[in-house]
């Protein structure tokens, strides 16, 4: 009797929690948008790997550590595609800094890309009753209800204001705004747990406030209205890049803060290398490299407006204004975007320019325009830390060691050799080595010796702790300037590297510090910094070494394509030497790519 009342509680109370798990569940998926479910999926993912490494990562198991990174990496990967939204801009930030982690996390993260299916038109339709109290259809005099894009944050449709316009409706996954608390919440958590329990290394201090104050202003599209007004207003009053650049015009009355419309463009996107091609006349090499080569293109073709058009100037034109526009940010005006990946850049016909044949037979050669998209995503940087940068920039190239050691030191950076390396991803020794500096080559050990896997990852733990010195001096905007800078590599990479993009960049750097910005009526000369410019001198003498390299590596290029083989470019060149570098360092293998993404 008592054996089948105890039968019957368990049953009722086993009835009871499940029917309690349900609701709870059904509660917060509806309410929450399933926060709660993906924070706890969070941080079983996150115990089981602090689990993994804790009991397993030992040096009487350094044959079993590669399975570890595996597995670990495929935890990881999982956890983000499945809450998808921030976890998956999370997990690209990752991805664009894990030259430096175990292979497998490489190769994972390389496929990280921000592509997820559309939600249906009734969920978009409810946003704009929210946000304007009408529907798509009154809004506009045409709205397409299936979106052209769509990403982890927002997806895009094409749509007719009344005036005739054609635009580009971004519009805020509702499901977003609702789980970025929590998600952020966790985040936090994690990193202050694996900072403090798990890997003893300092990884928390860059999602404290800045970054996750810059992941939610990209949840603001007023913020990023403003931000491209304000591009679009610098771009014009810089020579360079007046005409070559251009900035989707913003239309204010039709944008909120969870809605942007856009002027609608017709162009080549740069992911899609074979219209690329075929409008610039140019065969790309068969596999590109970079961070982009295992990404599927977007092939959204050739637009009608440009089937007849030939644009001048090749990839190269394409490439240095690219390269120009970024170093401008980054140097000059101190205002970058921070996600210049090959689909938010459309290559189109210049407007307005003169064509260069008037023969129906034969294409028409127009100038390209390069258009910038998604302006979400800006870091502005101190104008203390610009000119340091751009100082720093100009004695990499000239072997300026006291500048570079001065500015790594306050930024509280130990290891200048290796930070030289990631600013201009390639291989930087630093001359006359300081007394702190030889020792931290000592305990590197002996850089020819063949290291275990638990070896390697402690050799690295250790090189990042000296790296790290102090995180309270690193300026955070270096966090998002990196990612800028391995983009734009990986965009050169993958184009066949068409321009020498140190080289432009060190130029933009160097005449930041000859010559002031501030707006004025003066004439040129009379805002020159005296003092800067012996050094510029110099660093142009220098420039001419990095020139013959660049060439040298050019005619390589064109060699092996007229014998068949694999056509590496510059960048490519680049890319070997760096690996040869992280296997010196830190005895470690870099993957192919790597140092590209």
């Amino acid at each position: 009797m008592l054996l089948r009342l105890s039968r019957s509680r368990l049953v009722k109370r086993t009835a009871y929690t499940t029917f309690g798990l349900g609701a709870a569940y059904l509660a917060d998926a509806e309410l929450n948008a399933s926060a709660v479910t993906r924070n706890l999926r969070t941080l079983w993912t996150c115990a089981l790997i602090s689990a993994d490494y804790k009991l397993n990562f030992t040096p009487e198991h350094a044959d079993r550590i590669p399975a570890i990174h595996q597995r670990v990496a495929d935890r990881m990967y999982d956890l983000f595609t499945s809450n998808g939204g921030l976890y998956i801009k999370i997990g690209q930030a990752i991805g664009a800094n894990a030259a430096l982690m175990p292979a497998p996390f490489q190769q994972k993260f390389a496929r990280l890309f921000d592509d997820a299916p559309q939600i249906p038109y009734p969920t978009i339709a409810r946003v704009f009753q929210r946000e304007f109290n009408k529907s798509p259809q009154e809004l506009f005099a045409y709205f397409d209800e299936k979106a052209v894009a769509s990403a982890s944050v927002a997806q895009v449709h094409k749509a007719r204001t009344w005036d005739g316009d054609w635009v580009a409706v971004k519009v805020q996954k509702p499901d977003v705004g609702r789980q970025t608390s929590y998600d952020l919440m966790a985040f936090r958590a994690v990193m202050w747990a694996f900072e403090k329990w798990v890997f003893d290394l300092p990884v928390y201090f860059a999602v404290v406030d800045f970054i996750s104050t810059h992941l939610r202003a990209e949840l603001d599209f007023i913020a990023e209205a403003s931000n491209a007004q304000r591009t679009a207003s610098l771009v014009a009053s810089e020579p360079r890049l007046a005409g070559k650049v251009y900035i989707p015009k913003v239309y204010p009355e039709y944008s909120t803060k969870r809605v942007l419309t856009a002027e609608w463009i017709d162009g080549v996107r740069l992911s899609d290398r074979e219209a690329l091609g075929r409008v610039v006349g140019e065969k790309l090499p068969e596999k590109g490299g970079g961070m982009f080569a295992e990404h599927d293109e977007k092939k959204n073709g050739i637009p009608e407006s440009m089937y007849h058009v030939k644009l001048k100037g090749g990839m190269r034109a394409i490439m240095y204004t690219m390269v120009e526009l970024f170093s401008a940010q980054m140097f000059d005006w101190g205002f970058v975007h921070c996600d210049p990946h090959p689909g938010n850049i459309i290559i189109r016909a210049r407007p307005g320019s003169s064509p260069s044949s008037k023969s129906s037979s034969k294409p028409v050669l127009r100038d390209p325009q390069l258009v910038l998209i998604d302006h979400g995503l800006y870091v502005t940087i101190r104008p203390t830390v610009k000119r340091q940068y751009a100082s720093l920039w100009r004695a990499l190239l000239i072997s300026d060691w006291d500048t570079i050691r001065n500015v790594t030191e306050s930024w509280g950076v130990g290891e200048a050799g290796l930070f030289a390396s990631a600013v201009l991803m390639r291989p930087v020794k630093i001359g006359r080595a300081s007394g702190s500096s030889s020792r931290a080559e000592k305990a590197n050990g002996d850089p020819g010796k063949e290291l275990n896997a638990y070896e390697q990852s402690v050799r690295m733990k250790e090189r990042l702790k000296r790296f790290l010195v102090d995180t309270d001096k690193m300026p955070k905007e270096l966090i998002f300037l990196g990612r800028n800078m391995r983009i734009v590599q990986g965009n050169n990479q993958s184009l066949g590297s068409p321009v020498n993009r140190i080289k432009i960049t060190a130029y933009w750097a160097s005449r930041s510090l000859v010559t002031t910005h501030e707006r004025s009526s003066h004439a040129w000369w009379t805002r020159l910094d005296a003092r800067e410019l012996w050094r510029d001198v110099l660093f142009r003498t220098a420039m001419f070494s990095l020139d013959i390299m660049f060439w040298v590596s050019k005619i390589r290029q064109r060699v092996r394509v007229l014998l068949g083989l694999t056509n590496g470019g510059f960048e490519d060149e680049l890319e070997r030497s760096v690996r040869g570098f992280a296997r010196s360092a830190f005895g470690v293998e870099v993957g192919p790519g790597a140092f590209e993404g």
